[in-house]
């Protein structure tokens, strides 16, 4: 197993420092900490074993190797290596799902952050990860989900179009919050 550290993650650490929200940044690490986590299990649930671990200033990153015998073990187009990246992939936002529930059910007082500011972080999190655009979880459920329908090379000329598509939408609903509120 790789462990890879991005060097920038010293340049936020140092930027959120002076900002004073360190707090913010912590907070933010460790929530993506635990939605890697969600897709590190369902990984391991699968059977595959983790090939690489990057932290990067905004996350994290796993990567798992992938066994031969899922290559020729077919489901209609696809196989069963489509079926695993999926349920891998969606494992990050029902993490951050199953962290929201409890937030909000349990009567835990977190003394760091409130369960306000928890709940609208594990929101936001796994709304922006469930975006079909690719490398985000969203967009890799879809592709696979292509995958399996329309084969390999159709699913990534749609998840491109897909992607740039939702980006371009984003853009514009940005633009326009913009000139009417002064502000996103």
């Amino acid at each position: 197993m790789l462990l890879r550290i991005d060097l920038k993650i010293f340049v936020f650490l140092i930027l959120f420092y002076l900002t004073k929200q360190i707090e913010l940044y912590a907070t933010i690490m460790v929530l993506c900490i635990i939605h890697e986590l969600g897709h590190v299990v369902m990984g391991i649930i699968m059977g595959m074993k983790i090939d690489k671990i990057e932290v990067m200033p905004f996350g994290l990153s796993v990567s798992f190797k992938v066994n031969i015998d899922d290559y020729n073990k077919k489901i209609k187009k696809g196989k069963i290596l489509q079926i695993k990246k999926i349920a891998i992939a969606a494992a990050g936002p029902f993490t951050n799902l199953l962290m929201l529930l409890i937030v909000l059910n349990a009567n835990i007082n977190f003394k760091i952050v409130s369960n306000e500011v928890l709940a609208y972080a594990n929101i936001l999190m796994m709304l922006f990860n469930l975006l079909p655009i690719y490398p985000l979880d969203g967009g890799r459920i879809l592709k696979e989900l292509i995958h399996i329908f329309e084969g390999s090379i159709k699913s990534k000329i749609y998840i491109r179009k897909v992607g740039r598509a939702f980006i371009i939408f984003l853009t514009m609903i940005g633009s326009v919050a913009k000139k009417k509120k002064k502000n996103i």
